[in-house]
């Protein structure tokens, strides 16, 4: 039976880039809701248009609409073969709503967390630089520029840093992933349908590991 692919990752986990692993080399569309509610702003159909008078209230999209949006892309046939979820569901009520959407589709649903040690994802967030020119992303820790500070490409082009990158912020960012991904965790762990694959190491290694796992 084709899969959905649950990928449940704290922010720094490198989720995203497997996901687009699996798409480019297993042709698993990455369904994004990032990706999906930045295609809304744009488009001209019912649901985007429900979608931009909420996000432009300051509001939170209501868990009915997310599903409607998920539902809608799920919909393709570029789908028909299974597909992975990344950003979503965030809650065990979005987890229930994919139940049904999972067995109108006649899929199975597999999480899987990227596991990363707290202390490694503090490095790799708060070590995060890129260049603002070319977009080239650096980390102070594991991925230095050869001139600290500026780009390799744009020699004269000092490296920026997020916003929200500093150390403060990303421990409320991570605290607050662990709060609201707990109960969705849990759900999948009762359920018998939770993987682990170890986070750490080269980009390359965790997707071996975790195209063994599906």
């Amino acid at each position: 039976m084709a899969k959905i692919i649950v990928l449940i990752g704290a922010p720094g986990a490198g989720k995203g880039t497997q996901a687009r692993l699996l798409k480019e080399r297993r042709g698993m569309p990455q369904v994004s809701t990032g990706d999906m509610f930045r295609e809304m702003k744009n488009s001209d159909t019912e649901l985007a248009r429900e979608i931009q008078t909420i996000m432009a209230s300051g509001k939170l999209v209501p868990d009915e609409v997310t599903y409607a949006m998920v539902k809608d892309r799920t919909s393709r046939r570029d789908t028909n073969a299974g597909y992975v979820l990344d950003g979503y569901p965030r809650t065990a009520v979005q987890a229930e709503q994919l139940e049904e959407l999972a067995e109108e589709q006649g899929k199975d649903i597999q999480g899987i967390e990227v596991d990363i040690p707290k202390a490694e994802l503090m490095k790799r967030l708060t070590g995060r630089r890129s260049c603002p020119v070319c977009g080239e992303i650096y980390n102070i820790y594991s991925k230095p520029p050869k001139i600290d500070g500026f780009c390799d490409f744009h020699t004269d082009t000092p490296l920026s840093q997020r916003s929200d990158d500093n150390e403060e912020k990303v421990r409320i960012r991570l605290q607050t992933y662990e709060e609201e991904t707990k109960p969705l965790i849990q759900y999948y762990e009762k359920t018998g349908r939770l993987l682990k694959v170890d986070g750490t190491g080269e980009v390359e290694q965790i997707y071996s590991r975790l195209e063994n796992l599906i």
